[in-house]
């Protein structure tokens, strides 16, 4: 009506009677989307055969699973098209029925199909409320793949090497994973990017006849959660983001910001290892612990070490089975680094050892083709979201930087990764400009998302509210630290849809 507010009110009053009285009803412009938006779905058993262990699984917890149809290009929605995964664990409390609750499980490019199996565990009977539902991102797991070929799993989390000479390698090994990943899908690598993935989501909403989505997403997944939030406004309804990836510590190398929280995790590690030396024999003090580590990098720098027959670990790879053994102080994953390192110091002795089979596994990711396809789809996403052209000296000078204060996690933070010889994003980052009423979890000592990263989103969201566990070293807190009182926090509010007046803490 503001086009009338400078006529009188008499013949303003007629205008809109005469319109009202004669003009035609607006028609409303078409979705361009809508043969996804309301496809049909077809819940199906979730076993795939008789070696699919998930599946199975899934089953006999009584869930079903569909494939959704989404266009890979949204500009260009009558396209090629591609298949979402997700499973289903149904509301059975429909009285209370709050309706679905999506579920991911970080990364980037972590499958989540698995997610309604564990989380209904720690959720207990606030689960008989939910829709519980896991989504294998685009490319990710059962959903349509992707798969660059290379012969080696390790494109992020390698280290840029005691040299220069060592370095050139990194560079020359980035520029290879790029080439290869381009020739081989370069026609969809533009797409493999989170905020399509939280479009992705957005179809499924629509798919399932749902208004508005709950979502609990971890690490990586709080990112893409912030993403929708931004995409899709006033479509999401209980929101939890444990391990907050704010958006300024979403970079290509994913540790850059977080090196000295990682220091700090080894340290503290050591100090653990040193009190428990007559189990582990890895030094009395933290010192002589620091001492071992040392003496096992040094020595892969100066020739690979063998592990059984299948594996050599070389500097480039090797310090990423250390930081993947700090991101928990849980007695049992740090029982599991020292038993490694035990066998790692053995290695650098030249003696000969086989690796147990978790470790086995591990390397095999790290070393073979066998991690081709996860190594893939995590670089697509991450360079598809934020690859930057810096120049190939300017990683070496960051390493070099960082390598006096952080040498451990300097040289892996600052190293050159395949973003470096990716295209340019086809969309620019999403910069988040609202409020959302979310519950945040963090650790104060999160070596993976920074505990400024949470406070951060915290002070960006008003709405929200922070639950901090003060004095852990821990990524992942809900469901996965036995915290009591973080898992009866966030199910209070799964269960009332009330967040806290105030911000709280938990003791580790």
């Amino acid at each position: 009506m503001s086009g009338f507010r400078h006529i009188r009110a008499f013949a303003a009053c007629a205008a809109v009677l005469a319109a009202t009285a004669t003009a035609p009803a607006a028609v409303a412009a078409p979705d361009p989307l809508a043969r996804f938006h309301g496809q049909y779905v077809d819940w199906h058993a979730c076993a795939l055969g008789p070696d699919d262990e998930l599946g199975q699984r899934l089953d006999a917890a009584g869930a079903d699973c569909a494939d959704i149809t989404v266009p890979l290009d949204y500009a260009h929605p009558g396209g090629r098209t591609l298949t979402v995964a997700i499973s289903r664990l149904k509301a059975t409390d429909t009285a209370h029925r709050v309706g679905p609750l999506l579920l991911n499980d970080g990364g980037p490019a972590g499958p989540s199909l698995h997610m309604p199996l564990t989380k209904s565990e720690v959720m207990g009977e606030v689960a008989d409320r939910y829709d519980l539902i896991g989504m294998d991102p685009r490319f990710v797991g059962r959903s349509t793949p992707l798969d660059c070929g290379w012969d080696l799993g390790s494109a992020f989390l390698r280290s840029a090497g005691a040299d220069l000479v060592a370095y050139r390698q990194e560079v020359a090994v980035a520029r290879d994973l790029a080439g290869r990943c381009k020739r081989a899908h370069g026609d969809v690598l533009p797409y493999v990017t989170t905020r399509n993935t939280a479009r992705d989501m957005d179809v499924v909403r629509a798919a399932l006849g749902e208004e508005t989505i709950s979502y609990l997403g971890y690490s990586y997944g709080s990112y893409l959660g912030e993403v929708y939030t931004q995409l899709f406004p006033g479509r999401t309804d209980r929101m939890v983001l444990d391990g907050v990836n704010s958006p300024e510590y979403y970079n290509q190398t994913l540790l850059r910001g977080a090196e000295a929280a990682n220091e700090a995790a080894l340290r503290a590690w050591a100090s653990w290892a040193a009190a428990r030396h007559a189990t582990y024999r890895l030094g009395a003090t933290r010192g002589e612990v620091l001492a071992t580590v040392n003496h096992i990098l040094d020595a892969a720098a100066q020739q690979p070490l063998r592990i059984g027959e299948a594996y050599l670990l070389d500097e480039h790879v090797l310090p990423a089975l250390f930081i993947g053994g700090l991101g928990s102080d849980l007695d049992e994953r740090r029982a599991d680094l020292a038993r490694t390192v035990r066998l790692l110091a053995r290695a650098a002795d030249r003696e000969p050892v086989e690796p147990p089979h978790k470790l086995a596994q591990q390397l095999e990711l790290l070393l073979t083709a066998a991690g081709s396809a996860p190594s893939s789809q995590m670089t697509a996403i991450i360079c598809g979201d934020v690859a930057e052209r810096r120049g190939v000296g300017s990683y070496w000078r960051a390493v070099e930087k960082s390598r006096e204060r952080f040498p451990l996690a300097g040289p892996l933070a600052g190293n050159i990764t395949p973003c470096e010889f990716w295209d340019r994003p086809a969309e620019a980052p999403t910069v988040l400009d609202n409020d959302v009423p979310a519950l945040l979890v963090n650790a104060t000592g999160d070596p993976r998302t920074l505990y400024a990263g949470a406070e951060a989103m915290r002070e960006r969201w008003p709405s929200s509210r922070l639950l901090t566990v003060e004095g852990a070293r821990q990524h992942g807190l809900y469901g996965e630290y036995g915290n009591a009182c973080v898992d009866e926090r966030v199910n209070a509010y799964l269960r009332t849809g009330r967040l806290p007046a105030h911000d709280l803490t938990c003791d580790a």
